[in-house]
């Protein structure tokens, strides 16, 4: 199911933007999950496109959910977690469900929206039990473009862009040469391609989309420097947070969120401050880029 706005936006040849409701569901706490929504969608439509938030709601998948739908998602410890490979079990049920990078950028897909902004991107964690997001094999498999802040802060920036390498998605990198790390500006992670201006990455996303790529453009837009954290001290509260994890005996669905908000605890809410102006300007970015790929098109 299309949401009216989304649909009218999608006839009227104009930009939108496909935007994953887990970051709220289980990313962020509440009320800061709603200070999200409010902060996105107000971006997005500053620059002129209408924001997608994509969900599973009364045993219906919606790209595009009003406020007062959304207001659900955002109630502390309602929504369940669902990747793409979860849908079907949601939609046979009355769950809630919040969806995740992989089950948005899905969505968004099959119903026409081919641009999606997100915070960091799962990948591959450390350590030896070779623990991978399914973010990844989804945005191997479906055409598009998502901005974000590359990898989460939480995975190995090293395994994730070279996995990524592997399954064929293309690293670029918004205004910069290094790949960005969430919470951090960058890791040393050389990227090959570079864009600086909106118009660039919606040619890329034109031409990958004419050459029937099955694969997403992934753009790297850094954290704003004025919100980014020191490297250094990132990987010491990663590295505690992973300590609390695995003393909690937290896994699978439940320990990103764990991390997030126990990264936040360790510094004093300063990484939450980061999170929300990093997703705040990804989605100004994906706005501005699902703009002028729309221009292209009419």
């Amino acid at each position: 199911m299309v949401g009216e706005e989304v649909r009218d936006a999608l006839a009227d040849g104009r930009g939108v933007v496909a935007l994953e409701t887990s970051v709220i569901g289980q990313g962020l706490p509440v009320p800061r999950n709603w200070e999200c929504v409010e902060r996105m969608s107000a971006a997005i439509r500053r620059a002129g496109a209408v924001p997608a938030w994509v969900g599973v709601i009364e045993r219906s998948l919606v790209v595009g959910l009003d406020e007062p739908q959304l207001r659900r998602f955002a109630e502390a410890g309602v929504a369940t977690k669902v990747a793409r490979r979860d849908y079907p079990v949601a939609l046979a049920t009355s769950a809630l469900g919040a969806t995740t990078v992989s089950a948005t950028i899905w969505a968004a897909g099959r119903a026409g929206v081919s641009v999606g902004a997100t915070g960091g991107i799962g990948g591959v964690h450390p350590g030896e039990d070779l623990d991978v997001s399914a973010d990844l094999l989804e945005l191997a498999r479906t055409p598009g473009l998502l901005v974000c802040s590359g990898p989460k802060s939480i995975v190995d920036p090293y395994r994730t862009a070279e996995r990524l390498e592997e399954l064929g998605v293309a690293l670029i990198g918004y205004g910069v040469d290094r790949l960005p790390f969430f919470l951090s500006w960058e890791a040393p992670v050389d990227l090959e391609h570079r864009v600086d201006e909106p118009s660039e990455a919606a040619a890329a996303l034109r031409a990958s989309l004419a050459l029937g790529r099955q694969s997403t453009l992934l753009v790297c837009n850094p954290i704003p420097v004025a919100m980014a954290m020191d490297a250094s001290e990132v990987a010491s509260v990663t590295r505690e947070a992973e300590t609390r994890a695995d003393a909690a005996g937290i896994s699978g669905k439940g320990r990103t969120p764990f991390l997030l908000s126990a990264l936040a605890d360790i510094t004093g809410g300063r990484s939450l401050e980061a999170n929300l102006a990093l997703l705040e300007d990804n989605a100004r970015v994906a706005a501005e880029i699902a703009g002028a790929a729309a221009s292209m098109t009419t």
